[in-house]
């Protein structure tokens, strides 16, 4: 009986019970460790040593597979202690430790403003990681495949934002910082670190002094997220859209460099192109969103809510300036910039009707290059109007008969809508326009940064001057548009 007991302790030391190498002990967790020097201890005992306390004689195979588990065990005990090692100086490293642990969190290293010190590809390759691990922001796929394009676009600002924003510490400091008035008493040095990262990248980003407004985490700034597919804004879809870090984009335009053919050893002409140097100003863009003390606290649900009331009303801002703005304290219109210009207007045939010929005559004024990724631009009434041209003895003009929404094609092209664009029964002015066409790759948006919040923290009754239940929020981002050649257009005015 005891030889037949020794012989089922080897057996089971051997099995797939328990591990058969040292190999077979790398990738256990601590307790799973534990749990086999228990298993060893029970059938090494049994192996040396009878129920009743006498050694057992073991031949060469059963010595061997005593060694082994002896070698197994001993090994498994020092992984478990070196762990509770290293365990106990985490539980009591010092801040100086604490502070790299944090920074680490933050996308910083050890001292005040290291992520002025990662470079592009390093910015960019830690954004890629962050937007690829995201699992709680209430993003469309749309609006993820934008913000990695811009990632991958421009990696010196949008990366490093979202390095310092999208992260549980800052995402949770941010949540009490624009919902409680007291907050700043009670973030936890995790928060606190998240919030400095904030204000070293603020400094860096905007030129400022660290200080004023929360800086909305990257994955609802409407400002950054907002897209075409989201939105009724023709701009986010057909616009150049880039991000700056200054108050001006300037760049370089011209009408294209002139070749021509030369005879052998000749001297070459001057084809040198005429260069513009066109230039767009970024302006601050605000709004004031009042919201109940009961919006809610948990973070998915409120930042979706949020993200949604910021949105809306800087999407039809940005609709209305992008179309008609000034350029004066605010982006300047295509509508502006195109009417300013005499090179570009085409006049209708029969001011102020627009007759079946106009559309011809505003797509062929246009030259080909621009032609070939050109797109239209009208007010609802003037697409209407280009509707009705068809009639019995001007069937060319047919373009859709009543049931359709929206004349969608013209030339082939798409037509977008812009409700601030000026209809066929409002438009007084001379210069004013009925449609746009071109390539509206030569209108600019210029973004710099994304969009910050501050916190109000009691509205009062206007009239009665009592609390209303509410606090607010004082949103602001900073963008500009304009036109960076006129020439890829054509505007067809009345007159």
């Amino acid at each position: 009986m005891p030889e037949d007991k020794a012989s089922t302790a080897t057996d089971d030391v051997a099995s797939n019970l328990l591990p058969q190498t040292l190999d077979d002990l790398r990738g256990k967790t601590p307790e799973e460790l534990r749990n086999i020097v228990e298993v060893l201890d029970a059938h090494l005992r049994d192996m040396h040593q009878t129920e009743t306390g006498e050694l057992r004689t073991m031949d060469d195979t059963e010595r061997k597979a005593f060694e082994l588990g002896l070698e197994i065990r001993e090994t498994a005990i020092k992984l478990v202690e070196e762990h509770e090692r290293v365990s106990a100086i985490f539980r009591r490293r010092p801040k100086a430790v604490e502070r790299v642990y944090a920074n680490i969190r933050h996308g910083l290293d050890d001292s005040a403003g290291d992520i002025r010190r990662l470079t592009n590809s390093e910015a960019r390759d830690r954004a890629l990681r962050v937007l690829e691990g995201d699992r709680t922001s209430p993003m469309t796929d749309d609006q993820r495949a934008q913000v990695e394009r811009g990632i991958r676009k421009d990696s010196t600002d949008l990366a490093r934002r979202i390095i310092v924003t999208e992260n549980d510490a800052y995402r949770d400091a941010w949540m009490k910082m624009v919902t409680d008035p007291q907050a700043s008493a009670f973030l936890n040095d995790d928060e606190r670190q998240a919030m400095r990262a904030w204000n070293e990248y603020r400094a860096m980003a905007e030129n400022v002094s660290a200080g004023g407004g929360f800086g909305i985490p990257v994955f609802i700034d409407p400002s950054i997220i907002l897209t075409a597919q989201g939105t009724d804004n023709p701009f986010l879809q057909l616009a150049q859209q880039v991000d700056v870090n200054t108050n001006i984009w300037k760049g370089v335009s011209s009408a294209g460099v002139t070749w021509a053919f030369q005879t052998e050893a000749a001297t070459t002409t001057d084809n040198s192109p005429t260069l513009a140097q066109p230039a767009v100003t970024v302006h601050m863009a605000r709004g004031f969103i009042p919201y109940s003390i009961e919006v809610g606290q948990d973070y998915p649900g409120f930042a979706d809510q949020m993200s949604r009331l910021l949105a809306s009303g800087y999407d039809e801002l940005l609709v209305d300036k992008f179309t008609r703005g000034s350029g004066s304290g605010e982006p300047q219109g295509i509508l502006t910039a195109l009417s300013a210009n005499t090179n570009v207007r085409v006049v209708v045939t029969a001011a102020p009707t627009i007759g079946a010929g106009d559309p011809y005559k505003l797509w062929a004024s246009l030259p080909q290059r621009f032609r070939r990724t050109s797109s239209w631009l009208m007010d609802v009434s003037v697409n209407n109007a280009i509707r009705q041209l068809g009639t019995a003895n001007v069937f060319h003009a047919f373009t859709e008969n009543l049931q359709a929404e929206w004349l969608g094609i013209l030339f082939n092209k798409a037509t977008y809508e812009s409700p601030y664009m000026p209809g066929t029964t409002t438009t007084t002015a001379a210069t004013t326009g009925y449609a746009i066409v071109g390539d509206f790759q030569n209108y600019l948006i210029a973004r710099r940064g994304g969009m910050s919040v501050e916190l109000v923290p009691t509205l009062f009754d206007v009239t009665t001057n009592r609390p209303t239940g509410q606090r607010g929020w004082f949103a602001y981002a900073r963008i500009g548009g304009g036109s960076i050649n006129d020439l890829g257009f054509r505007l067809l005015v009345n007159a």
